[in-house]
């Protein structure tokens, strides 16, 4: 049987951009945008802790001019980027005696099978990514078991304020709450700009949240009781700030659920912000791509042993970084 994988379409260049043409399956947080993507040379990458904010040092070549910090209080720390691998396969009687719907090359067929491994590795790809994300507006960049990668509270001495919702109160216990949320928001931008703030709640804190009178008056009075007519689950404005479920979760290889907001919690955080989020790719650890800019994905192909078959293997390379950790609010109620 001659190897259809030997032509030019299945080269690690032509995979690897095919694999980051698919589309992102999963992911609010990804589909909201509010980590910026960017792609770094290094496996490793710089952050600079000033003033309550994070920066990223730029590289520079071997012999070259450093960066120069400014006068005050600074803290300097290198974070190893994270290598998430995954490997498939593709097997003889999955490409031989078939042809592509309404046409006679075997081409097309192949490319088929090809184009739907690389959707379900990117998948995959897609869920690990909304994990580290998840975790990088907590504070806390967690691996598929729940260890930590990457702790911002810890790494740089930086508190996380907890803002605490009381809905067991007969008083505007909510506006209150709120308000305390906001002021504390504005005064830790610190620079920064934002166009909202949103709270993702788990389902416990949005049952919470939505069965309190307050709220309820609030819903009845909203946009003449739109919101009545509409997905209870769908995002709702109150005080000043924008209220969404989010229930975001999955399973690592051993089958334990991984909640991506812990139960009966919230996160808030300021959206449409300049560069409080950064999503640092680094490059994958093929020959070709040693010292090149990082991309989302990776994607390569090799015949297996005894040509027995195609080993697929994907890769990807991220880290999300938050800016000024001082913004990543836990909510919790009472």
């Amino acid at each position: 049987m001659l190897n259809p994988f030997a032509g030019d379409a299945f080269t690690m260049t032509e995979l690897t951009a095919a694999i980051n043409v698919v589309p992102n399956q999963y992911g609010r947080y990804q589909q909201l945008g509010i980590f910026p993507e960017r792609g770094v040379r290094t496996t490793t990458v710089v952050v600079e802790y000033q003033n309550g904010v994070l920066n990223l040092l730029p590289t520079v070549a071997r012999g070259g001019p450093p960066t120069v910090g400014a006068t005050g209080k600074r803290e300097v720390r290198s974070f190893m980027i994270p290598h998430i691998p995954h490997n498939d396969a593709v097997m003889p009687e999955e490409v031989q005696n078939i042809r592509g719907f309404g046409s006679e090359t075997a081409m097309e067929a192949v490319m088929g099978v090809m184009n739907e491994k690389l959707a379900t590795m990117s998948a995959k790809h897609d869920i690990t990514r909304e994990w580290l994300i998840a975790g990088a507006l907590q504070g806390i960049v967690k691996d598929a078991d729940a260890s930590t990668l990457l702790n911002f509270f810890t790494a740089f001495g930086i508190s996380q304020q907890v803002q605490d919702f009381d809905f067991t109160a007969n008083t505007p216990a909510i506006r209150t709450a709120a308000a305390q949320l906001i002021r504390y928001m504005e005064d830790n931008l610190l620079g920064e700009r934002m166009t909202s703030i949103r709270v993702f709640c788990s389902p416990g804190f949005w049952d919470a949240f939505v069965g309190d009178e307050e709220v309820q008056a609030a819903w009845n009075r909203w946009q003449d009781g739109a919101w009545l007519r509409q997905n209870p689950l769908a995002s709702f404005p109150l005080y000043g700030l924008e209220w969404e479920e989010y229930r975001g979760q999955s399973a690592d290889a051993a089958g334990n659920a991984r909640l991506f907001i812990p139960a009966n919690e919230a996160i808030a955080i300021p959206m449409g912000t300049m560069s409080s989020f950064q999503m640092v790719y680094a490059p994958a650890d093929f020959n070709e791509t040693a010292n090149t800019v990082g991309r989302r994905l990776y994607a390569k192909q090799r015949e297996r042993e005894f040509e027995r078959g195609w080993d697929l293997h994907s890769q990807s390379n991220p880290l999300p970084i938050c800016m000024r950790p001082k913004l990543l609010v836990r909510v919790t109620k009472s």
